[in-house]
């Protein structure tokens, strides 16, 4: 079984090659909660991958996403991103993020997203 760091090396990486469903189906568990600054999480798989999608599908043009830093530690990793996409209901958009992933026989079963856009 892979590492953490390798694991979230993995995921990035396959986000950053625009295959972010893919990632989402190998390394996120049925029962994840999402969640994004302090709004209300989304609770489950099915519910999340319905929230990507239609997020991703809203993309007009995509200009960049960089992985910054990466920090690993006990069952949790972290990530800052860095993002600049044009979306057709929020218009460009240029921000950093950070996520924080918590992990759990080897899946992501909670993620909480921290930015200011």
């Amino acid at each position: 079984m892979k590492n953490l760091q390798e694991k979230i090396n993995d995921l990035n990486d396959l986000v950053l090659q625009g295959k972010a469903l893919e990632a989402f189906e190998k390394y996120y568990a049925d029962d994840v909660v999402m969640q994004e600054n302090e709004a209300a999480p989304t609770l489950g798989k099915s519910a999340n991958r319905e929230r990507e999608i239609e997020f991703l599908n809203n993309i007009t043009e995509f200009r960049n996403a960089n992985p910054a830093k990466i920090t690993v530690g006990e069952n949790t990793t972290m990530v800052e991103w860095h993002y600049d996409y044009t979306h057709k209901e929020w218009g460009v958009r240029k921000y950093s993020q950070i996520s924080v992933q918590e992990w759990e026989n080897g899946k992501i079963i909670r993620e909480k997203f921290y930015y200011n856009a």
